[in-house]
C-alpha cells in the first residue's frame, strides 16, 4: 500500500515539473514577443525621425543681388596742436625779461623773452674795434697804393716792384677787412639770440623759466624749454585705422567726431594726409585730418571719437545677417540648388544695419534661405520655401 502511494506521488511530482517548464517557456515567448514589438516600434521612430530630419518642409528665402554696403567704423583718435614747438636759448646766457606767460596769444616774429650775456657783448666790443682798425689799415694801403700808382705814369719815378709790393699789401689788407666784417656780423648774429621771438601765431601753453635764471641750449644748460608754443586755431587729429579698414580709405572721405566735453556736438573733418605705410606694431595705418578751430572750443590733447566712413566703389553680396551660418566647422550660408539644401563656406566683411558682405563661391541670382540654422543639414531635401 505504501508503494502504491509513493509511485502516485511520483507521477504527480512529474506532472507539476512539466507544467511549470511549460509555463516559464511560455513566459519567455511571451517576453521576447514584447521585446521585438518594442525594436519594430524604436525602428519606426528613427525612421521617421530620419525622415523628418533630411526634409524641410517650408521657409523663408531670397535671390542674391550685388549691392553697395555702406557702412562706418568708430575708432578713438587725439586731437594734436598744427605746429608745436619748444623755445630754447640759442646760447648760454640768463633771463633778463619775460614779455609773455602761460595762455598768451602771440603773433610771428612778436618779443617772448630777453636774454643777458656779458660776455657776447664784450665780444661785439672788441670785434667792432678789430673791425674799425682794419678798416683804417686798407683805407691806409689803399692810398699809398694809389698814389705810387700816379707817380708811376711818369717813366722812371717808381720801379715796378715797388708799385706791385703797394697793390699786393692793398689786397691783403682788403682780404683782413673783409675777415674783421664776418667776425663782427657773426657776434652781431649771436647777439640777436639773446631776444627770443614767435616762430608763428600761437598760444604759450608752457613756461619753466623765470627772470633770472640761467638758460642754454637744450643738454648745454637748461633741460627744460623757455616756453612751449602751439597753434591752436588750427589743429589735427590723428588716427590709427586698422588693417582690415585701409582699402576704403581715400584723401577725398569726410568724417564726423565727438569730444567728451562737448559730447552735444559734432564735428566734420576731411582727410588730408595718409601715411601710404602700416604700422610694424599695430600694423595700422597712420591718418590725419585738418580741424579748423577760429573758436578754440577744441583743444590739443582731446580724445576724439571718430566715425570713419567704410565706403567701396565696388558692389558686393550682402545678406541679412539672419542668413549667415556660424557653425563650429566654419561661417556658411545655405543656398537651395533644386530642391536641395547646399551649404556654402564664405567669409564676411562689414555689417551695417542688420546686413552683410559675405566673400565665397556665389552667383548673382541664387537661392539662399534667410533663417540660416544648423537643423538645415548640408544635403537635405527641401519640400516648400517661399522667396521674399
Amino acid at each position: 500500500m505504501k508503494r502504491k502511494n509513493y509511485s502516485a506521488g511520483i507521477k504527480f511530482n512529474c506532472m507539476v515539473h512539466c507544467f511549470n517548464q511549460k509555463l516559464h517557456i511560455s513566459i519567455v515567448l511571451l517576453v521576447l514577443a514584447m521585446m521585438a514589438f518594442s525594436c519594430k516600434n524604436d525602428k519606426d521612430k528613427k525612421i521617421e525621425q530620419v525622415a523628418s530630419a533630411t526634409t524641410i518642409h517650408n521657409t523663408e528665402a531670397f535671390i542674391l543681388s550685388k549691392s553697395n554696403l555702406t557702412s562706418s567704423v568708430k575708432i578713438p583718435g587725439e586731437l594734436v596742436a598744427y605746429q608745436q614747438v619748444d623755445l630754447y636759448a640759442k646760447v648760454n646766457s640768463f633771463i633778463k625779461k619775460l614779455h609773455v606767460d602761460v595762455g598768451s596769444e602771440v603773433n610771428e616774429g612778436q618779443l617772448l623773452a630777453e636774454l643777458d650775456a656779458p660776455e657776447i657783448n664784450a665780444q661785439l666790443s672788441g670785434a667792432e674795434s678789430k673791425l674799425k682798425s682794419q678798416e683804417a689799415i686798407y683805407l691806409a694801403s689803399k692810398a699809398t697804393y694809389d698814389r705810387l700808382y700816379e707817380t708811376s705814369k711818369t717813366p722812371g719815378t717808381i720801379s715796378k716792384n715797388d708799385l706791385d709790393l703797394a697793390n699786393a699789401k692793398q689786397k691783403s689788407d682788403l682780404a683782413q677787412l673783409e675777415a674783421a666784417k664776418s667776425a663782427y656780423r657773426e657776434i652781431t648774429d649771436t647777439k640777436s639770440y639773446l631776444q627770443i621771438r614767435a616762430p608763428f601765431n600761437g598760444v604759450i601753453t608752457g613756461r619753466n623759466v623765470s627772470a633770472g635764471a640761467y638758460v642754454g641750449p637744450s643738454g648745454k644748460g637748461s633741460e627744460m624749454p623757455i616756453f612751449t608754443l602751439q597753434e591752436h586755431k588750427k589743429l589735427r587729429l590723428v588716427v590709427s585705422i586698422p588693417e582690415t579698414y585701409t582699402s576704403y580709405l581715400s584723401d577725398k572721405n569726410e568724417v564726423d567726431f565727438t569730444v567728451n566735453s562737448i559730447i552735444s556736438e559734432k564735428f566734420k573733418a576731411k582727410i588730408s594726409r595718409l601715411a601710404g605705410a602700416l604700422d610694424t606694431k599695430l600694423r595700422s595705418q597712420h591718418i590725419e585730418m585738418d580741424v579748423i578751430n577760429n573758436d578754440k572750443k577744441l583743444l590739443p590733447g582731446m580724445v576724439a571719437e571718430v566715425s570713419i566712413p567704410l565706403n567701396s566703389n565696388t558692389s558686393a553680396f550682402a545678406v541679412p545677417a539672419s542668413a549667415v551660418l556660424n557653425a563650429t566647422t566654419g561661417v556658411f550660408v545655405i543656398t537651395v540648388q533644386g530642391k536641395k539644401i547646399v551649404w556654402v563656406p564664405v567669409k564676411t566683411g562689414r555689417t551695417d544695419d542688420g546686413r552683410t558682405e559675405v566673400f565665397g563661391t556665389l552667383t548673382q541670382g541664387d537661392t539662399i534661405i534667410t533663417h540660416a540654422g544648423e537643423e538645415m543639414r548640408n544635403g537635405s531635401m527641401l519640400n516648400n520655401y517661399s522667396i521674399k
